[in-house]
């Protein structure tokens, strides 16, 4: 596998929210790599987007670095208690961002399993967290490849945190649909501007033995 390339974050929000799909985000924490293909993202466009953090040009410590030249990490919390992975895209101030909301797990499986479980959200020790659920969520992927506050602002051209092409494209129609859990956001709640693999594409039943 290649790192992608500064260029190739160097674009809007929803176009780089679709080809990020069947791309490989990559963590390395105290040498131990954990990845997976990135099934599911959002794109959130920034100033024009009532759903964005940088809404009407909003510009806070918090939200400053979406605020960065495409291609670093932009990690917050959320409910207090659950990560969210975002890709920084586009130019160097213009804060549009993609939200990687799902992965299908590929490197150090069980890392990924041992560190949900850990977590201290799964009370009953000894199950087994089924493949397809490991990290189909943006909290539980950030809880399994290991992301947390620590990654926010990191380049990912990096060695910690990194996506790469491993020259699989897509083979079915990828799927469209609005964002979730925004609400507040009026007329941009309708926004079809969430993206997946198809749940019948050969790679998801390639490395979870079924159809979502």
């Amino acid at each position: 596998m290649r790192k992608l390339t500064a260029d190739f974050y160097r674009k809007d929000a929803v176009t780089l929210a679709r080809e990020l799909l069947g791309k490989v985000i990559c963590t390395v924490n105290d040498g131990v790599l954990t990845s997976g293909i990135i099934s599911e993202t959002e794109a959130y466009m920034g100033a024009v987007d009532r759903a964005s953090h940088a809404f009407g040009g909003r510009r806070t410590a918090r939200t400053e670095i979406i605020y960065s030249q495409g291609g670093c990490a932009y990690v917050y919390l959320i409910y207090g208690m659950y990560y969210c992975m975002n890709v920084v895209a586009n130019e160097k101030n213009v804060p549009e961002a993609v939200l990687i909301r799902a992965v299908i797990p590929e490197n150090g499986v069980d890392v990924m399993h041992n560190r949900r479980m850990n977590k201290g959200r799964m009370n009953n020790k000894g199950i087994c967290i089924p493949l397809s659920k490991l990290a189909d969520g943006p909290g539980k992927l950030c809880d399994a490849l290991g992301i947390t506050k620590a990654h926010n602002g990191l380049s990912l051209l990096g060695d910690t945190i990194f996506i790469c092409e491993c020259g699989y494209a897509p083979d079915k129609d990828i799927l469209e649909g609005k964002r979730i859990n925004i609400d507040y956001a009026g007329e941009d709640a309708d926004k079809k501007w969430r993206f997946s693999l198809n749940p019948n594409d050969s790679l998801w039943k390639l490395k979870t033995g079924i159809s979502k």
